[in-house]
């Protein structure tokens, strides 16, 4: 099947749930990511019970019968959808999104965790059809749910697996469900505050900067994928049935995209529960009817997760990151109370140092909208939430950071914690999700300074004086520009990094092997010359990922007699050479008489076989 009838396939797909959706009373700008992960939850039930690859034909083709099945009934003129109108941020959506994935087809995966889980769990889902089992060795980090990959998976299936694939089914979910901040304006056919939103989602993509969009971790699916639950929350505020589904969804969805996302299950959980109890007017039937509404939800959206801890717990016997109590009691007895004061004491350091970008962004969140808050409060003399929306993202950000402390103190190994790994990148997803909060609030706030309210009314003359209209014009011209700028700039920086990328041993190993697609325990010895990229078993996942087995292993100290160079080489059904290794050239020549630079050979008892 050629790519571009794969994606046609996928997409009339999509547009048939797009369209289901909408017409169940779904908003337009919601209906997108929503569609997404109802199908993800399918798939998820089918990846479950065994049919993972029935469950991708099952889906995609139910969804292109019913993209089908409205095209004949709008063709009679029956269950037409309301043209929503097309707006500026439609133009830069589609434009830059075009872009950007055209960039991410062409980018390679070289980022270490996309080979210790994230890629090569879509790999495995693709050439084996299932998830992984107890003897399925390959797959190390068993616990993490997936959500993503199930995505990613569906999406490789129709258009052929690559790097450039994964990428681009990832940016597609990103996407839509940066397509549902839109829902949040008051009016979308000012300018302005479009813009501004666009302009939010480029400079999200600064505080995204430790992974960037070129791999497949999901520090930034989770910030997204929330924002879009937030909103949809605010949207559905008086459609009860729906805004308890819409809950539903995201939250099951979320809690399948990573363990680490029950933070953000809280935040949406506590605005639900806020929205239940404000947004209609109290009846003592209330008292009853808002538990249930609120159980309901949360409890339909948890279960597909206990579904999933069960089945970790069932399939294997030890399974990294596992949410597990007992292990978190281990973990915290064996921390002695110096070390968890030192770990303390840089937890400190970087939560106030000006050098820390999630810092950085904290301050810059702060500032826009106390500033702002001051401005329209004291000049235009117009009350306005600003000041409590950013008290209550500050709130957000204190409970994130306890949270993070407490993962460093109860999950991680003392030598990691105390160097506080990956803060930056966790930090990042609090920040992207809060610079969206704040971004809506103060575009809605910015709405209504506008001097005329009756947006049937608004026009280039509906504005309090030539001098406002001017204002209004250039801000727009501003933003506009830096809107489509910084996203320029996430697109040349993941250009960037792909050219000085080129030397790095995925890429190295592409240029001397193709990629093995059957499951196998075959034993691959990786030989790089670089010691870090052994060290940390980075070479190991390589070649694991690259040669689809559980027995690749990297090395690179060869200081040895050729009696043992033999030996050991002889351990080994293949050999790969991604790089030239001097040592190993030279006991190779003495060994087995063979000049030999890079590439990838097979082992037998007279030497070694170059395989093409």
């Amino acid at each position: 099947m050629s790519v571009w009838l794969g994606f046609a396939i996928y997409a009339i797909g999509l547009l048939g749930y797009n369209g289901t959706l909408r017409r169940l009373g779904v908003s337009p700008y919601l209906a997108w990511i929503t569609a997404m992960l109802v199908q993800i939850l399918i798939l998820y039930g089918f990846a479950m019970t065994g049919w993972l690859t029935l469950g991708i034909q099952v889906v995609t083709y139910l969804g292109v019968g019913l993209a089908g099945l409205w095209l004949v009934m709008s063709f009679f003129r029956k269950a037409q959808l309301r043209f929503e109108g097309i707006h500026l941020f439609d133009f830069w959506m589609i434009g830059l999104g075009i872009v950007t994935g055209h960039t991410l087809w062409q980018s390679p995966i070289v980022h270490y965790d996309n080979f210790s889980h994230w890629a090569v769990m879509v790999k495995f889902m693709v050439f084996t059809g299932r998830l992984p089992g107890a003897s399925d060795h390959l797959i190390s980090f068993t616990s993490y749910p997936p959500a993503t990959a199930l995505f990613i998976t569906q999406f490789v299936h129709w258009v052929g697996f690559s790097d450039g694939a994964m990428l681009v089914a990832q940016f597609i979910l990103i996407w839509g469900a940066a397509y549902a901040l839109f829902a949040g304006l008051r009016d979308r056919s000012r300018a302005l505050t479009s813009f501004a939103l666009c302009f939010t989602l480029a400079i999200s993509f600064v505080f995204n900067v430790a992974i960037r969009l070129n791999n497949l971790l999901v520090d930034y699916v989770l910030p997204i994928v929330t924002i879009a639950a937030l909103v949809g929350i605010f949207v559905y505020r008086k459609r009860p049935i729906l805004l308890c589904a819409h809950v539903a969804i995201f939250v099951s969805v979320l809690l399948l995209v990573k363990n680490s996302a029950t933070f953000f299950v809280i935040m949406i959980g506590a605005y639900f529960l806020y929205t239940l109890i404000t947004n209609h007017h109290w009846h003592w039937r209330r008292l009853i009817t808002v538990p249930i509404q609120f159980a309901a939800s949360i409890g339909a959206g948890v279960l597909p997760f206990v579904w999933w801890q069960w089945h970790v717990k069932q399939t294997f016997t030890v399974s990294k990151h596992q949410i597990s109590t007992q292990a978190y009691a281990k973990q915290l007895s064996g921390e002695s109370q110096q070390a968890l004061l030192k770990i303390g004491h840089k937890f400190l350091n970087q939560i106030f140092s000006l050098n820390s970008l999630s810092t950085k962004g904290i301050l810059l969140i702060n500032v826009v909208l106390i500033v702002t808050w001051a401005f329209v409060r004291l000049r235009q003399h117009q009350r306005n939430n600003l000041l409590a929306t950013a008290i209550l993202l500050d709130v957000i950000f204190i409970a994130y950071y306890a949270s993070l402390f407490g993962m460093y103190i109860l999950s991680m190994p003392y030598a990691e914690a105390i160097l506080l790994d990956g803060f930056e990148r966790y930090m990042a997803s609090t920040v992207i999700l809060n610079l969206f909060i704040g971004a809506i609030a103060l575009v809605r706030v910015l709405d209504r300074q506008q001097f005329e309210q009756n947006f049937a009314k608004r026009d280039t003359q509906a504005f309090k004086s030539a001098t406002t209209k001017n204002i209004y014009q250039i801000a727009t011209l501003v933003t506009g520009f830096f809107a489509i700028t910084m996203m320029y700039s996430e697109i040349t920086g993941t250009k960037f990094t792909n050219e000085m990328n080129h030397n790095t041993l995925p890429l190295q190993m592409s240029r001397v092997s193709k990629q093995w697609t059957h499951l196998n325990h075959r034993k691959v010895l990786i030989v790089d010359p670089e010691v870090v990229d052994v060290n940390d078993y980075y070479a190991g996942y390589v070649g694991r990922y690259w040669y689809f087995t559980d027995k690749a292993v990297g090395q690179e100290d060869f200081m040895m007699t050729p009696k043992v160079f033999k030996r050991t080489v002889e351990q080994y059904q293949y050999v790969a050479i991604p790089e030239s290794h001097r040592t190993f050239t030279v006991l190779t020549k003495k060994v087995f008489h063979q000049h030999v630079v890079t590439g990838l050979f097979k082992v037998t008892k007279h030497g070694l076989i170059r395989m093409h």
